[in-house]
This record gives C-alpha cells, structure tokens and sequence, in this order.
C-alpha cells in the first residue's frame, strides 16, 4: 500500500479514487506517566513518555486507514493527514484520513 500525503504519485497513474479512508485511535494519559511527565515540567523540556504515546498513536491510526484503504479496494492513499482533537481532560484523539485510490 502506497501511502502518501502528495496528490499524485510520481510514476503511478490513478485509475479510479474509491473515497474516504480513515482509522482513528482514542489514547488516555497513564497515570504512572503522569508523575514522570510531571516531574518533568518543572524542570522544563521535551516529556518523552507523552512524546512516545503520541507517536504509537499516529501509527495505530495510520495502520487503521491502511487497513479501511484495503478493505475498500485501494492500492494507495493520497492527500493522507493526520488531525488531533482533544476528547476529554487527559485523552486525545488522533485521526488519520486521506483518498483511497485504485492505480492503472
């Protein structure tokens, strides 16, 4: 599966563009990296243990779009973005989306 966030694909020609592919995850703050994450800020800086749950996040729902892609036909998807939203105090919402499209 070819995944891209251009809106063509060099050497590739686009025969058919099935819609919208999409995968979503919901992640929620864990406590113990909470007394870590905090502990950190007051010191200032990057806090590692958020940074490493958002990236496993970005690709769980990357991998869920691939998956809604394939289910639906798709040889790649085009135009792909990622979107984050908070749902509630502590957990966020990462969606993945893009153009589910056939090659020729």
């Amino acid at each position: 599966m070819i995944v891209t966030m251009t809106d063509t694909l060099p050497g590739h020609e686009i025969a058919h563009i099935i819609g919208t592919a999409r995968g979503n995850v919901v992640r929620a703050r864990f406590f113990g990296r909470d007394i870590m994450a905090g502990l950190r800020s007051i010191v200032g800086g990057e806090v590692p243990e958020y940074t490493k749950l958002m990236a496993e996040a970005r690709e769980q729902a990357i991998d869920r779009m691939i998956s809604h892609a394939r289910l639906q036909g798709a040889d790649a998807v085009v135009s792909m973005r990622l979107t984050t939203s908070m749902i509630m105090s502590g957990s966020a919402e990462i969606l993945a989306y893009g153009t589910a499209v056939r090659l020729k």
